[in-house]
């Protein structure tokens, strides 16, 4: 019984060793572009700024790519996006540098986030550049609720295979308990 069982997991792990890929040097991954499906402008003081957006209309919870091109390029400029939204504290803003995005290298952007809540929001820009500083605001940019079922919703359907896989080995452990087979070998 023994040895049959250890013949099975030697032929399974040969079997996985024999159709396992070889590991090969893969060229530099080229990343599809960013499709750019709606534009907004905005002017932050001297500075005209066109932001992308790769789905529109925007959704709550759903990734997307925003992409801000200011007129002339990047080249001696820098810049800070504070977003402001629902569920944020009066007052607070989320903040960060504008960095070029990471699948479109000409532009600034973030790669595939998603706003965390359906309602109002607003993208301040803040440009400083040859020109000196300017700051322009997005505003009302109306987000819509998530798409599909409710977040609970799904997460439930996801963990029902989940708990029918510990159902299963609970009631496989409890019918055939190792104890009590060795218990009767003398074990």
């Amino acid at each position: 019984m023994r040895l049959r069982t250890l013949l099975a997991v030697c032929a399974t792990g040969a079997a996985a060793l024999l159709h396992a890929p070889s590991a090969q040097a893969q060229p530099e991954q080229v990343y599809a572009p960013v499709e750019v499906v709606h534009t907004e402008q905005v002017q932050a003081g001297p500075y005209h700024l066109t932001i992308g957006f790769s789905t529109w209309p925007l959704r709550a919870m759903q990734s997307l790519d925003f992409t801000f091109v200011p007129d002339g390029g990047l080249i001696g400029k820098s810049g800070t996006l504070s977003m402001t939204g629902p569920g944020m504290k009066q007052g607070m803003r989320r903040a960060s540098s504008l960095s070029r995005h990471p699948r479109k290298r000409d532009v600034w952007g973030l790669d595939i986030q998603a706003l965390p809540r359906a309602g109002q929001w607003n993208f301040t820009f803040t440009v400083n550049g040859p020109r000196g500083k300017g700051e322009g605001t997005l505003g009302n940019l109306t987000v819509l609720e998530q798409p599909g079922p409710p977040l609970a919703l799904s997460w439930a359907l996801c963990m029902l295979p989940v708990v029918g896989l510990i159902a299963f080995l609970v009631v496989a452990w409890r019918r055939h308990r190792p104890s009590r087979h060795l218990a009767t070998l003398g074990i």
